[in-house]
């Protein structure tokens, strides 16, 4: 940095002395008279006046300043238009440059029978590669010529695919973005370095301990399709090949199951590209979704070490209760937590219930962080842990003891407030991301049928009080409890008697 800005110093010295030494070839007198009659360069550098230099308060003549933009631009209204097959297509506008254009499919982990077990997960990593129209190679190159950001992403209940550029290559992005989506060509050499790719991720997951006891409490609180793992086991992957990727395909990616998304997209634009090239999609009768229950339950997983990682974790309602789901979320907030040593920044987390109550008083607690995973009918809230082997007893102790103090409703109004307003802040700010957006618009009519206002959720947001947070910690925590613990877990005190500490 230093080296730079000494560099520029040389540079703009080397600059004036261009401008202060005398010509070549010019007289002296000529050069006495330049020099007195107008100031040079240096005189402008250091503020002098110079009688043939504008006003920088004067428009130039002949340009058309663009007028401002007003304080206040009312967002665009999302537009929705449903196909006669049944698949819907939804944008609004934005005055950003760029556009962001997702297709997003009701299908996930929880659909997949044991012999697509893995499917989801290894057509996450199958996205954007060769069709039957394109190699691979062009496919990268011409997203790389439109500048275009391509990502996918599989999740218990759905998938999505998306891509972003500026918006004067939206036909484009719509063509490859639908033909990486319908025709994937599921080349045998990409299947099989995709699957090599796969169980390597599955042999890290290990690592990503927090990810790991999350898969956990999934397979042991559940009872149904929400138990399939999102990463399937290694004896699970070795059963997929390029035919069972199609047949899954074919059998899911059906239009009423699908939504096109777009944002900072012209409406009308948007549908003249999709229509040719999606309304031939079959019109399937959609299918029930699998049944979940939530049941609770204990697992364990003894791998030595010199620490105790363990999630303790509850049901809570899901999107088709929206009040209670947010509530669910300002108390992930609230709970809040992280590691013993600040991440992101000095006292990034410090205001939090369990950051002030746990981590700051307790030092054999090496982590303690709030999470919620919620569905469309289900969800869960829970809290992850890390302590050494000995005080692995403790730290569930402590851990419980918290939630029960939120339930009897030791919270002060100043921890909701902060929480509330972190709650909207961090669902704005994610909002002026395009991608996020689109996104948003995707899964909403997916789970709803429609976007609901932003206005409805922050109102709910801002009306809860502490009743409201008591009570619903109260009823949470009078459900079964899942515990999961990984790690040195000889320690870890049996699931009745960390379940009598709710009680």
């Amino acid at each position: 940095m230093y080296r730079t800005a000494a560099s520029r110093a040389k540079a703009l010295k080397g600059c004036l002395s261009r401008y202060l030494r005398s010509p070549r070839y010019a007289s002296s007198s000529a050069v006495a008279t330049s020099s007195s009659t107008t100031p040079g360069f240096a005189s402008w550098l250091t503020g002098g006046s110079s009688s043939s230099l504008p006003s920088m308060a004067i428009p130039l003549t002949g340009v058309i300043l663009p007028p401002s933009l007003a304080d206040y631009v009312e967002p665009s209204k999302l537009k929705t238009t449903t196909l006669p097959n049944g698949l819907r297509i939804a944008s609004e506008m934005s005055p950003n440059p760029t556009a962001s254009i997702g297709l997003y499919v009701d299908c996930g982990s929880m659909h997949e029978t044991p012999y697509f077990r893995g499917a989801t997960h290894l057509l996450e990593r199958m996205a954007f590669k060769s069709t039957l129209n394109r190699s691979h190679l062009r496919l990268v190159r011409e997203i790389e010529a439109m500048g275009g950001n391509t990502s996918a992403s599989a999740s218990r209940e759905q998938m999505s695919y998306t891509i972003d550029a500026l918006r004067t290559y939206v036909p484009e992005m719509v063509e490859v973005l639908i033909d990486s989506v319908r025709n994937p060509a599921f080349l045998d050499w990409e299947v099989n370095e995709e699957l090599r790719n796969v169980k390597a991720e599955i042999g890290e997951l290990a690592n990503n301990l927090m990810g790991f006891l999350l898969e956990a409490v999934h397979s042991a609180g559940y009872s149904g399709a929400l138990a399939n793992p999102l990463y399937a086991s290694e004896s699970a992957i070795n059963g997929l090949n390029g035919d069972v990727l199609e047949e899954f395909v074919s059998e899911n990616y059906t239009a009423p199951r699908m939504v096109l998304a777009a944002s900072g997209v012209e409406h009308e634009e948007l549908l003249k590209v999709v229509e040719p090239l999606l309304s031939d999609l079959p019109n399937v009768t959609r299918p029930a979704e699998p049944k979940s229950q939530y049941v609770g339950g204990d697992f364990r997983q003894h791998t030595g070490g010199e620490a105790t990682h363990f999630a303790l974790a509850f049901e809570v309602p899901g999107w088709d209760n929206e009040k209670e789901a947010e509530t669910a979320i300002v108390l992930q907030m609230l709970m809040g937590g992280g590691g013993s040593f600040s991440a992101g920044g000095p006292g990034k987390g410090m205001h939090s219930w369990l950051y002030l109550r746990i981590l700051n008083e307790y030092q054999q607690v090496q982590s303690c962080t709030a999470f919620t995973s919620i569905y469309n009918n289900t969800g869960l809230f829970g809290i992850y842990g890390c302590t050494s082997p000995e005080h692995a007893a403790e730290g569930i102790k402590l851990v419980a003891d918290e939630m029960k103090a939120v339930a009897e409703g030791k919270v002060d109004q100043k921890h909701l407030d902060r929480a509330k307003a972190a709650t909207k802040s961090a669902i704005l700010m994610n909002l002026e991301s395009q991608m996020i957006a689109s996104e948003d618009i995707g899964r909403q009519i997916l789970t709803y049928g429609e976007r609901k206002p932003m206005d409805q959720f922050l109102q709910t947001v801002d009306q809860l009080t502490l009743k409201d947070i008591a009570d619903f910690t109260s009823k949470v925590i009078a459900k079964p409890l899942t515990l999961a613990s990984f790690g040195d877990v000889l320690s870890v005190p049996s699931y009745d008697s960390v379940t009598s500490r709710f009680s």
